[in-house]
């Protein structure tokens, strides 16, 4: 998917796409679209396959999100509502979007459900209780998304988990690029975390402006490919090795000085445990996807892979292709297949 040409709601890109597939099976596109000034909502169109099963193109259905609530706008007259994530929770029988909500105070964690993918409540910002010297809900965060299935949270209460990757100050790839090549990583602020809601009204339980906790540090930057940042990207989906989290790691780039700093953004794959995913049992040492076509190194932001969506498909009977829906470039959207091994010690080998 790339800008139509004369939609001024996409002329600054179309990027970063949550994927979910409707009750009617149909897959789903949630495309952030960027129109002047990095104003961002979110659209809804249908993937177009062909007959061997690869998609090929979308059908553009309208807008789903579009800046409103005081926390998706901004005094300047700016806003946004971006880079969506959806997860079907059965627990709670709807759709739920996680979005970034670019209000007053900056980039912040937002939930809308749905029961059908068209129509969407929003249910306000996320909170979070405190954890020993860490503040979540004074900081930016994003980059957020649902596991499907209850899960025990850490203290064994049944519960819906998040993943988040809040962004505390001087973590960014612009912060961490000043800092030697070899710098002690401050686990506790540059990590992807898990949070937990428990679900003590079963279906019933509200999300409105849900307060999350029972945090746990899940992942930190290990690997030369996402030595300046590593955040969390499509929602998790179980496979027969456990939880597949394709997730996204910056590196600087090779062209890069200190002078005019570049980076690249890359796709890595972490398993995690299916019953308890604060464990890791695999991570890629290095990228599985990382830009190299022209319209992945060469874009609003240039070398920018970055996933956001997956669609198994069991729809054609292969359970073991994962489609992978990405941002290029910060400018249109790409999909690549990836192929699970027969074994999870095959993925170690790699």
């Amino acid at each position: 998917m790339k800008p139509e040409k004369g939609n001024e709601l996409e002329v600054e890109g179309v990027l970063n796409p949550a994927v979910a597939r409707g009750p009617d099976n149909e897959l789903y596109l949630f495309p952030r679209m960027v129109a002047k000034n990095n104003y961002s909502r979110i659209g809804i169109a249908r993937v177009k396959f062909n007959d061997d099963g690869d998609p090929f193109d979308v059908e553009r259905l309208g807008i789903v999100l579009e800046p409103d609530a005081d926390y998706e706008k901004r005094p300047n007259g700016g806003g946004g509502c971006e880079d969506p994530r959806i997860t079907y929770v059965g627990a709670i029988e709807h759709y739920i979007m996680t979005y970034t909500a670019f209000g007053p105070n900056g980039p912040r964690i937002a939930m809308a459900r749905s029961k059908n993918l068209f129509q969407w409540e929003r249910m306000g910002l996320v909170s979070f209780s405190p954890y020993e010297h860490i503040d979540f809900n004074n900081v930016n965060d994003k980059d957020a998304s649902f596991f499907p299935a209850v899960l025990p949270s850490p203290h064994k209460h049944p519960s819906i988990a998040m993943l988040h990757r809040p962004l505390f100050p001087d973590t960014t790839p612009e912060d961490t690029f000043k800092k030697d090549d070899n710098r002690k990583i401050d686990e506790h602020r540059e990590s992807i975390w898990i949070s937990y809601k428990n679900l003590k009204e079963g279906k019933d339980t509200s999300l409105k402006n849900a307060k999350f906790t029972s945090h746990h540090c899940l992942a930190h930057p290990e690997n030369s490919w996402e030595s300046l940042k590593i955040g969390a990207g499509a929602p998790p989906l179980l496979t027969k090795f456990g939880w597949l989290l394709v997730y996204h790691g910056v590196r600087k780039h090779d062209d890069s000085t200190k002078e005019q700093p570049k980076y690249t953004y890359s796709a890595g794959a972490m398993i995690l445990s299916e019953k308890a995913p604060q464990n890791i049992i695999y991570r890629s040492p290095e990228p599985i996807l990382a830009p190299k076509l022209p319209g992945e190194t060469i874009g609003v932001v240039g070398n920018v892979v970055f996933p956001t969506g997956t669609d198994r498909r069991d729809d054609i009977g292969k359970p073991n292709r994962i489609d992978v829906y990405y941002g290029m470039a910060d400018d249109r959207i790409g999909v690549a297949k990836m192929e699970l091994p027969e074994s999870l010690h095959e993925m170690k080998e790699e």
